[in-house]
C-alpha cells in the first residue's frame, strides 16, 4: 500500500485555496499510485483558526467546503483531512460545541469522522475553548488485495496531541488516557498522526525521540505528518517524518517548506518503506535553524495579510541588520526600504555601517535627519519641561519622532512596518512605547541579544553575500539617545542578562535558584523587577514570531495590574 505524506502551508480561514492545495496533492499522489494520503492537523481551515470557530457562518462554509472537495478528488484516493465537526450532544451533556476532527474522503463522499482526544491548554494552545475531546481513538480499516476485499488494514488515526502522553518517555502523564498505549493494545498494523505543531528551538529532535520510542515500545511503525508555514506569531516548521516499527527513523519531509512524499507499506511484514531519501535535519546549527523559521514567518505573515513590501528604521546596529537581512531573503531586496534616521548623537560610523550593510543586501534606504523635529518637539515642550533635567522623556522623544516617519512611510506607500527589538530588551523593557516599538511584526522579538550576534556571525560565515559589516558586530551595542551611551550603561552585560532571563522566563527558576548559580543578587534581583515593570509595554507590542518555548506572545498570559512579581 501507498501513503502520501502531504505537508501543507494552509492560510488560515482561506477554506477555497486550503481546499484547492489539498486537491492538487491528491491529484499528484493519485498519478503516483498512492491509496492514502494524509494531510495536517485542521488542514481545510489552517492551524490555529481561534475564535473564527465560534462564527457560525464559518463552520457552515466549512461543512459546504469540505462537501465539495469531496467530489472533486480523485475516486480511488482515500484522503484524511483536517476539519471540525459539530457535537450534537453539545448542549445536553455540557460539552463544547465541536469535535477536532479528521474526516476520511473517499469515492465522492465523506466515509467517516476520527476525533482528536487529548486537548492541549498549555502555551498557545486553547483547545478546550472549542472542543470536547472524542471518546476513543479512532482506526481507520483500510481495504487490501484486488478489489480492496481480501484484506483490511488497521490504521490508527491519531491528532497530534494525542501522542505526546506516552508516560515512560516523559516520566509523567498529563491527561488521563494514552491514545498510543490504546493502540498498542489493539494491535494496529500502523499509526499515523496528524498534526500542527508549532516550531520551537530542538523541538524536532524532542518529536522524534518521542515518536521513535512510541515506535519500538508498542512496535508499530508511526507516520507523522505536520503543518508548515506562519501564522501570526507562530510558525510550523513541518518535517514531517516515519519510523517503521523498530523505532528507527526512515523518512523527514523538508523543513520550512511544503513538501509531498509517498511511502510504501507491507501488511505482511508491517515494513514501512521510504523513498532513498536519506533522513537529514532540519538544520546543522541552531542560528541557522532560527534563521529558516525566520525567513519563513516573515515571508508569510507579510503575504499572508496582503503586504508585498516592508519598511523598517536602519540604526547601524546589529538588531536593525538582521531584521534587514530576513526581510530581504523572505521577500527579495527589491521589496524593503530601510530608513536612516540619525539624530545629533548618533555616531559616523552608524550611519556608515547603516548604508554599508543597505548596499550588502542590495536594498533601498532613505535618510530622514530627525534633528529639526528634535527642536520643535523642543520648543513646544519649553514651557512645561522648564526647570527639568534632560532625560528619559527627551530620550523616547527621538525614538517617538523616527517611530512616527515609519508609520507615515508605510501608511504612504501600503508598506508593512517591522519591529527591529530584541527578546532581551522586551523582557526588561528597554525599549520604547510608540517608537521603536512601533510595527506591524516584531521579527526576532523572541530571540534574545546573545542569539542575535549568534546568527549574524553564522551568516557571515556561511552566507558571505549577506555580509553584515564587521563594525556592526564589534561595537558596543547602543541607544544613541544621548552622548556616549551604551545599553551596558542601564542592563547587565548580555550575556548575564540572557542566561537569567532565560532561567527566570524558561525554566522558571527562583530567584534563589539563580542567585546560587552564581549570579550577583542585585543584578538578579533588579532584572527581576524590570520584567515585572515591562508587562504593560509587551501587551501594546506587535505580534512577534515565536521561536523558543517560552516567548511574550498568546501563550504569555501574565497580568499588568499586579502585586506579584514574576518570580
Amino acid at each position: 500500500m501507498k501513503i502520501a505524506i502531504a505537508q501543507l502551508n494552509p492560510i488560515i480561514g482561506d477554506l477555497v485555496g486550503n481546499s484547492q492545495q489539498i486537491l492538487q496533492a491528491a491529484n499528484q499522489a493519485a498519478s503516483q499510485g498512492a491509496n492514502l494520503m494524509l494531510t495536517p492537523e485542521l488542514s481545510l481551515c489552517g492551524y490555529p483558526p481561534r475564535d473564527l470557530l465560534l462564527n457560525p457562518s464559518f463552520l457552515q462554509a466549512m461543512a459546504i467546503q469540505l462537501a465539495a472537495l469531496t467530489t472533486q478528488l480523485p475516486s480511488d484516493l482515500r484522503v484524511l483531512v483536517g476539519t471540525v465537526k459539530p457535537n450534537p450532544e453539545a448542549i445536553t451533556n455540557g460539552g463544547k460545541p465541536l469535535f477536532n476532527s479528521v474526516a476520511c474522503l473517499y469515492a465522492g463522499k465523506i466515509q467517516e469522522f476520527f476525533y482528536k482526544r487529548l486537548l492541549p491548554t498549555y502555551d498557545v494552545f486553547d483547545e478546550d475553548r472549542y472542543f470536547t475531546p472524542g471518546e476513543a481513538t479512532g482506526v481507520l480499516l483500510m481495504p487490501l488485495g484486488d478489489g480492496g476485499l481480501d484484506q483490511e488494514l488497521e490504521i490508527g488515526v491519531t491528532i497530534c496531541e494525542d501522542l505526546w502522553n506516552d508516560e515512560e518517555f516523559w516520566g509523567r502523564r498529563s491527561y488521563a488516557v494514552n491514545p498510543i498505549a490504546e493502540l498498542g493494545q489493539i494491535g494496529v498494523d500502523l499509526v499515523i498522526n496528524l498534526s500542527a505543531s508549532p516550531y520551537c528551538v530542538g523541538k524536532q529532535k524532542i518529536r522524534e525521540a518521542m515518536l521513535s520510542h512510541s515506535a519500538k515500545r508498542y512496535h508499530q511503525a508511526i507516520i507523522y505528518v505536520n503543518q508548515v508555514g506562519g501564522n501570526d506569531d507562530l510558525i510550523f516548521d513541518g518535517g514531517s517524518f516515519a519510523c517503521d516499527r523498530t523505532g528507527t527513523l526512515i523518512y523527514r519531509a523538508a523543513a520550512f517548506s511544503p513538501d509531498l512524499t509517498i511511502l510504501e507499506f507491507d501488511p505482511q511484514s508491517q515494513d514501512l518503506i521510504a523513498p532513498e531519501i536519506i533522513p537529514t535535519p532540519l538544520a546543522d546549527s541552531e542560528p541557522e535553524e532560527i534563521w529558516h523559521a525566520l525567513v519563513l514567518g516573515v515571508k508569510d505573515y507579510v503575504h499572508k495579510c496582503g503586504f508585498q513590501q516592508v519598511v523598517l528604521g536602519l540604526s547601524g546596529g546589529v538588531d536593525s541588520a538582521l531584521v534587514a537581512a530576513i526581510a530581504s531573503a523572505a521577500l527579495g531586496a527589491e521589496n524593503v526600504l530601510g530608513v536612516l534616521m540619525p539624530s545629533p548623537y548618533s555616531s559616523d560610523h552608524s550611519v556608515s555601517d547603516a548604508i554599508e550593510l543597505a548596499q550588502n543586501l542590495g536594498i533601498k534606504t532613505q535618510t530622514l535627519p530627525i534633528k529639526d523635529l528634535m527642536t520643535g518637539y523642543d520648543r513646544t515642550l519649553e514651557t512645561l519641561f522648564a526647570n527639568t533635567h534632560f532625560g528619559i522623556a527627551e530620550e523616547n522623544i527621538q525614538s517617538r519622532i523616527r517611530g512616527n516617519l515609519l508609520m507615515a512611510i508605510a501608511n504612504k506607500f501600503g508598506y508593512l512596518l517591522l519591529s527591529t527589538g530584541n527578546k532581551s530588551e522586551m523582557a526588561v523593557g528597554y525599549c520604547t512605547l510608540y517608537g521603536d516599538m512601533n510595527g506591524g511584526l516584531a521579527v526576532i522579538a523572541d530571540v534574545p541579544k546573545t542569539q542575535v550576534y549568534a546568527i549574524c556571525h553564522w551568516l557571515n560565515q556561511d552566507h558571505p553575500q549577506i555580509k553584515i559589516p564587521e563594525q556592526i558586530l564589534t561595537k558596543a551595542p547602543s541607544a544613541e539617545l544621548k552622548p556616549g551611551q551604551v545599553d551596558q550603561d542601564s542592563l547587565p552585560a548580555y550575556e548575564v542578562l540572557d542566561e537569567i532571563l532565560d532561567r527566570l522566563i524558561c525554566q522558571h527558576q527562583s530567584p534563589e535558584e539563580i542567585i546560587k548559580a552564581d549570579f550577583d543578587e542585585q543584578v538578579v534581583q533588579k532584572v527581576i523587577k524590570l520584567v515585572t515593570r515591562a508587562e504593560f509595554k509587551r501587551r501594546q507590542a506587535p505580534p512577534g514570531l515565536k521561536i523558543t518555548d517560552r516567548a511574550f506572545g498568546t501563550g504569555w498570559r501574565m497580568p499588568i495590574a499586579s502585586r506579584w512579581s514574576i518570580s
